[in-house]
């Protein structure tokens, strides 16, 4: 796990993740990661298939004005959310929340990775946090 910080971007696939939002104006790259997750039911979820919806989920809280994260890794997402028209609807922030459930439940290798951590509790309380931010 190529990861700094418990935060959403605080990892190298959230990054990388964040600059393919320059080659889109609409939210298809959110919900394609929300998509990765949701569909992935019943079977093991890859950490960087969470990492990115975790990402995903931090990028669609700047569209709702209310990132949790706000740093220089953030920086490219907080310009390309002022940037898009596009606005979240109800379906995509039930696709977030079911998403950020799926990350934190059993089957999970972020969850996994991070609870050997010392930093398990920030992480889980960053995604909690980000829940509340997505009204999710």
């Amino acid at each position: 796990m190529g990861a700094w910080s418990h935060e959403p971007f605080g990892n190298d696939t959230a990054n990388d993740w964040a600059y393919r939002l320059e080659d889109v104006q609409d939210l298809s790259l959110i919900e394609a990661a929300f998509d990765a997750v949701n569909n992935n039911e019943g079977e093991y979820l890859d950490a960087s298939v969470a990492e990115e919806a975790v990402a995903a989920a931090e990028t669609l809280a700047h569209l709702l004005g209310r990132g949790a994260q706000m740093d220089s890794c953030t920086e490219k997402v907080q310009r390309w959310a002022k940037s898009v028209s596009a606005r979240p609807n109800p379906a995509l922030k039930n696709k977030a929340r079911q998403a950020l459930q799926r990350v934190l439940a059993d089957g999970s290798e972020l969850r996994e990775l991070w609870e050997e951590t010392e930093e398990y509790p920030e992480w889980q309380e960053s995604i909690t946090t980000l829940q509340v931010a997505i009204g999710a």
